[in-house]
């Protein structure tokens, strides 16, 4: 008869699956990040305690569906061909570029991911149209008409420190 020897651990750890849509998450954030200062959009005067800003309407009034989860169909609707700068398992994110806009579209296989990517932006503030399983970062000024074309609603989270022009 053959013993078997017991494997050998690595003292090296690997990082669990746990960790890695955080990761992902906090990395898409940082993406976003010079879109987001270079489009963060003034004090409305809406959203003074941070939150959300409920529309009226979640679905697309032009087309009355909201947008599915996919770069490619959500770039197709706002009129532009996306060029995928990130496709891991928690999130694809595509990067258009239009006349009016450069923007950003993150899409999510799971609800879960997408709010953790959201908790992550959190810390970098601005307005956001957000889907079932997808982001927008776009101009702020242009997200009303993204929400006609898509659907959701517009978040607006808040950073950290003080607001652009305040004391």
């Amino acid at each position: 008869m053959s013993q078997q020897q017991p494997t050998a651990r690595s003292p090296r750890r690997t990082p669990s699956r746990t960790h890695r849509p955080r990761a992902l998450a906090a990395a898409g954030a940082l993406i976003v990040l010079p879109l987001v200062t270079a489009c963060g959009g003034g004090d409305d005067g809406k959203g003074a305690g941070g939150g959300k800003a409920a529309p009226s309407v979640t679905a697309a009034p032009a087309a009355g569906v909201v947008a599915p989860a996919k770069v490619e169909v959500i770039a197709g609707l706002t009129g532009c061909k996306a060029k995928i700068r990130i496709d891991a398992d928690e999130l694809r994110q595509g990067l258009c570029h239009t006349e009016k806009a450069d923007y950003l579209i993150t899409t999510f296989p799971e609800e879960k991911f997408k709010e953790t990517w959201l908790e992550e932006a959190r810390v970098y503030g601005g307005k956001y149209l957000v889907g079932t399983r997808w982001v927008v970062s776009v101009k702020p000024s242009l997200l009303e008409s993204f929400r006609a074309k898509l659907g959701g609603t517009i978040r607006e989270l808040r950073g950290i420190g003080p607001k652009p022009g305040g004391r």
